[in-house]
């Protein structure tokens, strides 16, 4: 079962660093526009790739971006300084979107099939993506959700091991074990790939 972004994370570990984020976000509870404009600015890119990394499409990416602002906006007040870093939550909470709306895409039952689209590539595509970079991309999605997140948080967000168990409420040894089964899997699919062209 997957937790919602109102669980205590696990505390910081050095509570004398301070978050970051911490001013920012007291605006934010404050209702300072100006504020969340610009926490908007500063975590959006990375709020974003994340949410397009896990569900592999831009449009909805941006809907779940949208949604972890709207609800950062909506609970700054409730935020307590010292319990977690700001970043790790806003992570979860993107998180958390991400696996509502992939469970909804997997529950969706219909009488009609689907028309089938090609799987082959778009003419266009080699002028505007790199081939290799699609190849990772596409073994991504077919990872288990669980090395999905933990690769894309460590490697693409990249979150320290301890900050990326945090947001995925695990130890970081179980983390470290989520990652070295995605690497295996996405070198096996990767190669895999490779021995079809």
């Amino acid at each position: 079962m997957i937790r919602r972004e109102k669980i205590d994370l696990h505390p910081v570990e050095n509570e004398s660093q301070s978050d970051p984020d911490a001013d920012l976000l007291r605006r934010v509870a404050a209702g300072d526009e100006v504020a969340m404009r610009a926490l908007v600015a500063a975590k959006l890119p990375r709020l974003l790739a994340l949410a397009q990394r896990m569900l592999g499409d831009r449009a909805e990416a941006e809907d779940v971006a949208q949604e972890t602002f709207l609800r950062i906006w909506k609970q700054a007040s409730r935020w307590q300084t010292g319990r977690a870093k700001f970043d790790s939550w806003a992570h979860r909470v993107a998180l958390n979107l991400c696996y509502d709306r992939l469970r909804k895409r997997r529950d969706v039952i219909t009488d009609d099939l689907p028309e089938q689209i090609d799987p082959g590539p778009l003419p266009d595509a080699g002028l505007t993506e790199n081939s290799d970079s699609r190849r990772v991309e596409l073994a991504l999605q077919n990872l288990a959700p669980r090395q999905r997140e933990a690769i894309i948080l460590v490697y693409y967000q990249e979150l320290s091991n301890r900050e990326a168990a945090s947001v995925m409420a695990v130890s970081v040894d179980a983390l470290e074990s989520l990652l070295s089964r995605g690497r295996r899997m996405l070198q096996s699919l990767l190669l895999g790939d490779g021995d079809d062209e």
